[in-house]
């Protein structure tokens, strides 16, 4: 499968991914995530049950607060 993550082709030798396994598979361990699919924001407690398919756009993007 072949995707668009954080504006960048990337490619996987499976078919489909949960968020979850995404996030695990590329290491992103920050705790303020926004992710989104095809524009679609993906909240933290739906990250097992939404899915990633060939072609789909997405954005995982990771808060940083302080001043």
């Amino acid at each position: 499968m072949k995707i668009n993550l954080n504006n960048r082709l990337e490619e996987f030798n499976v078919d489909s991914l949960s968020i979850a396994e995404l996030l695990k598979l590329k290491n992103f361990s920050f705790k303020m995530l926004v992710i989104k699919i095809n524009g679609k924001i993906v909240k933290k407690d739906e990250h097992d049950l939404a899915i990633v398919k060939n072609g789909d756009d997405v954005m995982i993007l990771h808060l940083i607060s302080g001043g």
